[in-house]
């Protein structure tokens, strides 16, 4: 894939045919950044770029915009701000957008967002005023031609690359590839894929988008926690954790607590180096590392895997 024009050091890289990380990060129901700036200094030099996530599963946090911002800037690692539909009209998404073009904000990743009655204000207003392939053309249409929808000339346009979401899971997986090229269509310049546990899910999905000449950066989400894994299996439909992966996790209960941590490593390592190695040898342009809370085993799961 060859960019006309690139802006980021994440468009940069996946240009130049490197296989990528990427991050994630997530400012909760705070003002207060500074554990997830000392979190993100961990896998600074181990990623290339962070998401910075915007009200996942239709919690109310702090801004993404605002995170996205002091993240960056404190940080030096550079940010992909994560905008959802869900909250914002049109008029307040192009809003948003002027403001990360003002902050330096290079990556977008447009999302519909989730419904808010599965949030923690659940008698909150949807609005959805746009879907995701709608918010990438708008996006498109303010970096390539410098206007907004109407044709509103732009001041200074913002110089962006916009990513969208996809599930690799999806079954049957058709109609999540139809979704996929409409986000093409609209301007999609990369793919980050939700959870994956199986290679297969991950090479079929691979197969089906190859045509549309778009890098796909495959998500993966190490879990920290036996807790965390169980909740995950039971509530997230369709992305089933593997069952011995996950007996192994429920094993570490047993063990003192001092010697959970190492485990719980000991058994993330095991599992997901095998994957990261065997994506590497697909159409993949890289990893997206869902580690939120978990950072510090980034590093080690990048020597392990080689790189």
């Amino acid at each position: 894939m060859k960019s006309k024009r690139i802006f980021s050091d994440l468009m940069r890289a996946i240009d130049a045919g490197q296989f990528v990380f990427t991050g994630e990060l997530e400012p909760e129901k705070t003002t207060d950044l500074s554990e997830i700036v000392e979190a993100a200094k961990t896998i600074k030099g181990h990623v290339v770029a962070c998401n910075v996530t915007d009200g996942p599963g239709a919690y109310a946090y702090m801004s993404s915009l605002a995170a996205s911002h002091i993240l960056q800037k404190e940080t030096g690692i550079e940010m992909i701000y994560q905008l959802v539909c869900r909250d914002r009209n049109a008029i307040a998404l192009f809003s948003d957008l002027l403001g990360a073009g003002a902050f330096g904000i290079r990556n977008i990743l447009a999302l519909t967002g989730d419904h808010p009655a599965i949030g923690d204000m659940p008698d909150a207003l949807p609005v959805f005023d746009f879907d995701s392939a709608q918010l990438t053309y708008m996006i498109r249409k303010m970096v390539d031609e410098g206007v907004d929808l109407y044709g509103n000339p732009i001041h200074k346009p913002p110089k962006f690359h916009v990513g969208v979401a996809a599930n690799p899971n999806a079954d049957p997986l058709a109609p999540e590839v139809l979704k996929i090229q409409r986000k093409a269509e609209a301007g999609a310049e990369f793919i980050q894929t939700q959870t994956v546990f199986d290679i297969e899910a991950a090479k079929r999905f691979l197969r089906e988008v190859k045509g549309l000449d778009i890098p796909v950066l495959v998500g993966i989400f190490p879990m920290k926690s036996y807790a965390i894994a169980e909740f995950f299996d039971k509530n997230i439909p369709g992305v089933p954790v593997p069952t011995d992966f996950l007996e192994k996790l429920k094993a570490v209960k047993q063990l003192d607590k001092k010697d959970r941590k190492p485990k719980y490593d000991e058994i993330n390592l095991e599992f997901f180096t095998p994957l990261i190695k065997e994506l590497r040898k697909t159409t993949a342009a890289g990893i997206h590392l869902m580690a939120v809370g978990y950072e510090r085993l980034v590093p080690k799961l990048r020597k392990a895997a080689g790189e």
